[in-house]
């Protein structure tokens, strides 16, 4: 698999980054035993990049990480890059109840990952989302302490708009910027991907498939969990959903004629728009896996990429990526 850089401060990386979050917590069940083994099968395959956040399942993600860590072969151990989100709180009964960036948070959360994960530092580190009651240089410049003293060797952003990336750039040098970004969620391309290109950051982009909407999988009597995120995501409820799928079913034609899953058509859509830009894929399964990891080997010409506009326009999807409360925390969106 190539490897590119993630911006102009970060390290090497694969062309797909792994996230991990599903493996643990909001999209319904996951069998330990099968996300530890996708893991492995993921850095067997060259994938180096692996994102997880200390609030998912309140740390179960991250030890779930540090056993795939622990008993993979020391070679592929050794390749392995973790990238970790910090700053989101919560409840014993999983509640969220808002984000902390102060200083002395930084450090806090950044001792428990790195116990939980089982390393001698973390590769990139970053709030989740933006603490409005501090200021981005603050928990930025924490960060830089902690790259000071060896516990992190890359600082990250996540979700964030244009100006605060210009103010946190400021401050110290940021590998890249976490958010998400498809084929149905483009709203970093008016000013956020412009102020990325222009500072030398990477995007590690999340939600690629919009959480299964458009991986060509997913079906209009699907049952999901309460504790499924999707059970009351904007994108996946009543009429939207039907819209929403109408989109896949059009994205499903262009793939068939190129012989391809639609989920590799829009993976390999992403990978299109830049070698700045890395997706993450939230694989379970091993087989789930196999065939994300397919869409590097699509090759979109011209024709393909004026199909697919035309088949999925810009802000063609029907309802916000997040319900309305947590779209307020969005700092990318402001």
């Amino acid at each position: 698999m190539r490897t590119l850089p993630l911006g102009s401060t970060g390290p090497q990386v694969s062309a797909l980054g792994l996230g991990c979050m599903g493996m643990s917590a909001l999209y319904g069940e996951a069998d330990r035993a099968e996300s530890v083994a996708t893991i492995h099968a993921a850095l067997e395959a060259g994938v180096t990049l692996l994102d997880t956040g200390d609030f998912y399942a309140m740390g179960h993600n991250e030890m779930l990480i540090g056993e795939a860590l622990r008993t993979a072969p020391a070679g592929l151990r050794e390749q392995a890059l973790t990238s970790v989100k910090f700053g989101a709180l919560r409840g014993p009964d999983g509640n969220w109840t808002g984000y902390d960036g102060r200083p002395a948070a930084v450090q806090n959360f950044a001792a428990y990952s790195l116990q939980r994960l089982g390393v001698d530092h973390i590769d990139v580190y970053r709030i989740a989302r933006v603490d409005p009651d501090v200021p981005i240089e603050e928990t930025v410049g924490a960060i830089a302490e902690l790259v000071e003293k060896g516990y992190v060797k890359h600082i990250g952003l996540s979700e964030v708009g244009a100006e605060t990336i210009r103010r946190a750039a400021a401050t110290a040098p940021i590998s890249d910027v976490q958010i998400e970004y498809s084929l149905i969620s483009r709203g970093i391309e008016d000013r956020i991907l412009p102020t990325t290109r222009e500072l030398g950051i990477a995007i590690t982009a999340y939600g690629v498939l919009s959480r299964g909407l458009i991986s060509g999988h997913f079906t209009r009597d699907r049952q999901l969990a309460a504790t499924d995120f999707r059970a009351f995501s904007p994108r996946f409820q009543g009429e939207n959903l039907d819209h929403n799928l109408t989109l896949v079913e059009a994205l499903r034609k262009i793939a068939e004629q190129k012989g391809v899953s639609v989920a590799q058509l829009a993976i390999a859509w992403v990978l299109s728009r830049g070698e700045d830009i890395v997706p993450l894929i939230g694989a379970r399964t091993r087989e789930r896996l196999s065939e994300a990891l397919g869409a590097l080997e699509v090759t979109l010409d011209d024709a393909d990429l004026n199909a697919i506009e035309a088949a999925v326009p810009a802000d063609s999807a029907a309802g916000e990526r997040y319900p309305q409360a947590q779209m307020a925390h969005l700092d990318s969106e402001r």
